[in-house]
């Protein structure tokens, strides 16, 4: 008799940030500890948002019974980690993005599925520079090579790492944006978000450069591709 399979947990963020390490000194793949995303959505939610585990449980749609083991598991990771040196490598898991249970209400839908949808990160009609800070994007369906509509829509405070998963939960296929970081541009193409970093200017002008074909794909971290003053933090690039 086969045996029961697990049932996938709801996760509310894609991790910008994949990999640590102490001191900033790599370690074999070895010795890393590896944290799975619904090991770390445990973390995030009882220790980081400071839910019980009746509430986590609730959040990722499994037994509460679950939510205490792979609490203590993902604890447990960490500890070994941190007592014995070890770098910490996160992905893997049973799990399905549902960020719109941690973020409140979803962006509008599409009219039609067959539709592309690109999300510019937006301020003041322009294509705003920091990926991980934006406020607002503004959304862009398009059916047979032309937009058919557009919407600004706002983050909700959702900024980083949860961004990808915001992105991925509304259906967004493109994204258009200024600098990010190589967390951030892992993050959007685990969850099938295709990146096209390092633009400026207005923003209906650079969709139209997408659909024309003269926009070029982000296949690298890309920081300040285009001309800034001043620094994002985070050792200078936008997360």
């Amino acid at each position: 008799m086969a045996g029961r399979r697990e049932k996938p947990r709801n996760v509310g963020i894609v991790p910008e940030y994949v990999s640590f390490s102490p001191n900033g000194v790599g370690t074999s793949d070895e010795r890393d500890v590896r944290l799975t995303l619904d090991e770390l959505e445990t973390i995030r939610l009882i220790d980081f948002e400071g839910l019980d585990q009746r509430q986590t449980a609730e959040r990722m749609g499994v037994a509460r019974a679950t939510v205490a083991a792979v609490y203590a598991r993902a604890r447990h990771a960490i500890a070994d980690a941190l007592v014995n040196g070890k770098g910490i490598t996160i992905g893997g898991g049973s799990v399905t993005f549902a960020p719109a249970a941690a973020h409140g209400k979803l962006w509008p839908s599409k009219e039609k599925e067959s539709m592309m949808r690109i999300a510019v990160t937006y301020e003041n009609g322009n294509v705003f520079p920091h990926f991980g800070r934006t406020e607002s994007f503004k959304l862009y369906d398009v059916e047979g090579g032309k937009v058919v509509s557009s919407e600004v829509v706002g983050t909700n405070g959702v900024s980083h790492g949860a961004l990808a998963g915001l992105l991925a939960a509304n259906a967004v296929d493109v994204l258009i944006c200024g600098g990010l970081g190589g967390g951030a541009l892992a993050a959007l193409q685990q969850a099938g978000v295709t990146v096209y970093g390092g633009t400026q200017g207005p923003a209906d002008d650079v969709v139209e450069a997408f659909l024309a074909g003269s926009l070029q794909q982000t296949a690298s971290a890309s920081c300040h591709a285009h001309d800034h003053e001043g620094s994002c933090g985070n050792g200078g690039c936008c997360h």
